[in-house]
Protein backbone atom coordinates (compact mmCIF):
# COMPACT_ATOMS: atom_id res chain seq x y z
CA UNK A 1 0.00 0.00 0.00
CA UNK A 2 1.38 3.36 -1.05
CA UNK A 3 0.56 6.85 0.14
CA UNK A 4 -0.57 8.81 -2.93
CA UNK A 5 -1.45 12.50 -3.22
CA UNK A 6 -3.83 13.79 -5.90
CA UNK A 7 -3.78 17.46 -6.94
CA UNK A 8 -6.62 18.37 -9.30
CA UNK A 9 -9.17 21.21 -9.30
CA UNK A 10 -11.99 18.89 -10.45
CA UNK A 11 -13.75 17.17 -7.55
CA UNK A 12 -15.18 14.59 -9.95
CA UNK A 13 -11.68 13.67 -11.17
CA UNK A 14 -10.33 13.57 -7.62
CA UNK A 15 -13.19 11.31 -6.53
CA UNK A 16 -12.67 8.99 -9.51
CA UNK A 17 -8.89 8.77 -9.01
CA UNK A 18 -9.31 8.25 -5.26
CA UNK A 19 -11.79 5.40 -5.83
CA UNK A 20 -9.42 3.73 -8.31
CA UNK A 21 -6.44 4.08 -5.99
CA UNK A 22 -8.31 2.97 -2.88
CA UNK A 23 -9.51 -0.05 -4.88
CA UNK A 24 -5.81 -0.80 -5.38
CA UNK A 25 -5.32 -0.63 -1.58
CA UNK A 26 -3.56 2.74 -1.61
CA UNK A 27 -3.93 5.52 0.95
CA UNK A 28 -5.08 8.74 -0.72
CA UNK A 29 -4.78 12.44 0.14
CA UNK A 30 -6.27 15.00 -2.23
CA UNK A 31 -6.07 18.73 -2.85
CA UNK A 32 -8.49 20.71 -5.01
CA UNK A 33 -6.37 23.86 -4.77
CA UNK A 34 -2.84 24.05 -6.12
CA UNK A 35 -1.96 27.40 -4.55
CA UNK A 36 0.06 26.16 -1.57
CA UNK A 37 0.44 22.39 -1.68
CA UNK A 38 4.24 22.23 -1.44
CA UNK A 39 4.40 22.60 2.34
CA UNK A 40 1.71 19.96 2.86
CA UNK A 41 3.48 17.57 0.50
CA UNK A 42 6.84 18.21 2.17
CA UNK A 43 5.26 17.36 5.54
CA UNK A 44 3.30 14.32 4.31
CA UNK A 45 6.03 12.84 2.10
CA UNK A 46 3.73 10.77 -0.14
CA UNK A 47 5.14 7.90 -2.16
CA UNK A 48 3.66 9.31 -5.38
CA UNK A 49 1.79 12.39 -6.66
CA UNK A 50 -0.86 12.52 -9.39
CA UNK A 51 -0.95 16.10 -10.68
CA UNK A 52 -3.31 17.86 -13.08
CA UNK A 53 -1.90 20.55 -15.37
CA UNK A 54 -4.83 22.85 -16.17
CA UNK A 55 -5.84 24.48 -12.88
CA UNK A 56 -6.70 28.02 -11.78
CA UNK A 57 -4.25 30.01 -9.67
CA UNK A 58 -1.16 27.88 -10.42
CA UNK A 59 -0.95 25.32 -13.17
CA UNK A 60 0.51 21.86 -12.70
CA UNK A 61 3.79 22.79 -14.39
CA UNK A 62 4.38 25.51 -11.79
CA UNK A 63 3.64 23.07 -8.96
CA UNK A 64 5.84 20.41 -10.57
CA UNK A 65 8.79 22.78 -10.90
CA UNK A 66 8.38 23.98 -7.30
CA UNK A 67 8.33 20.39 -6.01
CA UNK A 68 11.43 19.53 -8.05
CA UNK A 69 13.32 22.56 -6.67
CA UNK A 70 12.66 21.59 -3.02
CA UNK A 71 15.17 19.08 -1.65
CA UNK A 72 12.50 17.46 0.54
CA UNK A 73 10.17 16.71 -2.40
CA UNK A 74 12.40 16.51 -5.48
CA UNK A 75 12.62 12.72 -5.46
CA UNK A 76 8.89 12.00 -5.11
CA UNK A 77 7.62 10.50 -8.39
CA UNK A 78 5.03 12.74 -10.06
CA UNK A 79 2.61 11.52 -12.72
CA UNK A 80 0.90 14.25 -14.70
CA UNK A 81 -2.76 13.39 -15.38
CA UNK A 82 -4.08 15.80 -17.97
CA UNK A 83 -6.46 16.41 -20.85
CA UNK A 84 -3.51 18.00 -22.66
CA UNK A 85 -2.82 14.98 -24.85
CA UNK A 86 -0.60 16.14 -27.70
CA UNK A 87 2.90 14.61 -28.03
CA UNK A 88 4.37 18.07 -27.40
CA UNK A 89 2.39 18.35 -24.13
CA UNK A 90 3.67 14.99 -22.94
CA UNK A 91 7.24 15.80 -23.95
CA UNK A 92 7.07 19.20 -22.24
CA UNK A 93 5.68 17.63 -19.06
CA UNK A 94 8.52 15.14 -18.87
CA UNK A 95 11.08 17.88 -19.57
CA UNK A 96 9.62 19.82 -16.63
CA UNK A 97 10.36 16.85 -14.35
CA UNK A 98 7.32 14.56 -14.55
CA UNK A 99 8.05 10.89 -13.96
CA UNK A 100 5.20 9.82 -16.24
CA UNK A 101 2.15 11.22 -18.04
CA UNK A 102 -1.39 9.81 -18.28
CA UNK A 103 -3.94 11.49 -20.53
CA UNK A 104 -7.60 12.10 -19.73
CA UNK A 105 -9.92 10.39 -20.17
CA UNK A 106 -8.14 7.57 -18.39
CA UNK A 107 -9.14 4.04 -17.49
CA UNK A 108 -8.71 2.50 -14.05
CA UNK A 109 -6.21 0.11 -15.64
CA UNK A 110 -4.07 2.92 -17.08
CA UNK A 111 -3.94 4.68 -13.71
CA UNK A 112 -3.09 1.52 -11.77
CA UNK A 113 -0.47 0.54 -14.35
CA UNK A 114 1.21 3.98 -14.18
CA UNK A 115 1.14 3.91 -10.38
CA UNK A 116 2.60 0.39 -10.30
CA UNK A 117 5.70 1.65 -12.09
CA UNK A 118 6.63 3.77 -9.05
CA UNK A 119 5.18 2.17 -5.90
Amino acid sequence: MAKITIIDDSKATVDMLAAILRGGNHEVTAYLDSSSVELSIANEQPDLILLDIVMPERNGFEVLRALRRDSSTRNIPIILVSSKNQPTDISWGKRQGASDYVTKPFSPESILFAVSQFV
